[in-house]
């Protein structure tokens, strides 16, 4: 199953974010990064995949919001799963929590 445009939809959201830009992903689908960092990427309109730290991926799983990784369920990536119409703001909610991670482990730059 999947949510018809969920792809275009999650793309014109989570592009929209202080420096996240969109480039091919390596297994297929399309990545959204930060610089070198992946904030997750999306299989055509029906499953999206987010890193997260452990603890936080624990937590997302835990609370049903998310399932680990359909390849690595070991890691602190989630899979999820886009199979109706309110999925898609579910995903970019997602996307969103992993965007503010990589905002704040950003390296600081030194001013001169």
């Amino acid at each position: 199953m999947s949510v018809k445009s969920a792809q275009t939809r999650i793309t014109q959201a989570v592009t929209s974010w202080a420096g996240v830009t969109v480039q091919p992903h390596r297994f297929g689908g399309v990545e959204y990064v930060i610089g070198k960092r992946e904030v997750g990427h999306i299989h055509g309109d029906h499953m999206v995949d987010i890193p997260f730290p452990k603890k936080v991926r624990d937590a997302l799983v835990a609370a049903g919001r998310a399932q680990p990784h359909h390849l690595l369920p070991e890691t602190g990536w989630i899979s999820f799963y886009l199979r109706q119409e309110d999925d898609v703001e579910k995903a970019i909610a997602l996307f969103r929590e992993s965007y503010e991670i990589a905002q704040k482990q950003k390296p600081k730059t030194i001013e001169v």
